[in-house]
């Protein structure tokens, strides 16, 4: 039993290390048989019948493994810099107010790439900066820019007023939009997008610990890209430009 499965195993070898050019039924059918005959004239006609059909039973299951490897192996590769997050956030929306005090979902910005990051205005560091660069990636979009929305989202309601909001976001581009809820849309809309949470004391009161990154929806309201905090703007441009071109 040992010599025959290495047998197969060597048989096997030979052919996964030149690709086939098709992969189908036929093709698959064709590779058995053939080691199945190198099989039988390597092991002599004197083997039963019921020892053949045991091991090549057991080799088969063995094939179909590694052929299961090698198309794992050949999956093509992202044409996206962010990380594809599609799989994960089928459905996802969210109901909440604009700084106008407008009621927003996601399906007000069809049409559009949507850009959308978590955070609260007493952010010391993460969420200006993230702003900032977001003003910079609808400068490098040109014409484009029109067709993308950024929208922050507060998860400090407790502190970020409809007034203050309507103050922050702008204050890096006139077309962003802060949007806000109370606390449990705020739990809602934050579990949606499995972004985390929360406060930590300080001496002058609290800030908040939070997710940093930046989803980005394609404009038929499919969340799509997870970019990470830091994305070069040249990258989130490409990204951006590839989802307003249907990829």
């Amino acid at each position: 039993m040992y010599r025959l499965e290495n047998l197969f195993i060597k048989s096997l070898r030979r052919r996964i290390a030149v690709p086939m050019r098709r992969v189908d039924n036929k093709s698959v059918h064709i590779e058995l048989v053939e080691m199945c005959t190198d099989l039988c004239a390597s092991t002599g006609s004197a083997r039963t019948g019921e020892y053949i059909q045991e091991s090549f039973l057991r080799s088969l299951v063995l094939f179909f493994a590694v052929m299961l490897l090698v198309a794992c192996e050949q999956k093509l590769p992202s044409p996206f810099k962010a990380d594809d997050v599609t799989a994960n956030y089928a459905q996802t929306d969210f109901h909440l107010n604009d700084h106008t005090g407008k009621a927003r979902t996601l399906t007000d910005f069809r049409g559009k790439v949507v850009a959308i990051f978590f955070g609260y205005t007493h952010c010391p560091d993460v969420c200006p900066t993230t702003l900032a660069d977001m003003s910079l990636v609808l400068e490098k979009l040109g014409k484009d820019a029109e067709r993308v929305q950024v929208l922050f989202i507060t998860v400090d309601p407790e502190r970020d007023t409809p007034e203050l909001l309507s103050h922050y976001a702008p204050a890096f581009n006139p077309t962003f939009l802060s949007l806000y809820g109370d606390m449990r849309a705020t739990e809602e809309v934050a579990k949606a997008f499995n972004v985390k949470y929360e406060k930590q004391p300080t001496s002058s009161g609290y800030n908040v610990d939070h997710s940093a990154g930046t989803f980005l929806i394609d404009p038929k309201g499919r969340v799509r890209l997870l970019a990470p905090y830091g994305q070069r703007p040249e990258w989130l441009v490409e990204d951006i430009r590839l989802l307003l071109a249907g990829v």
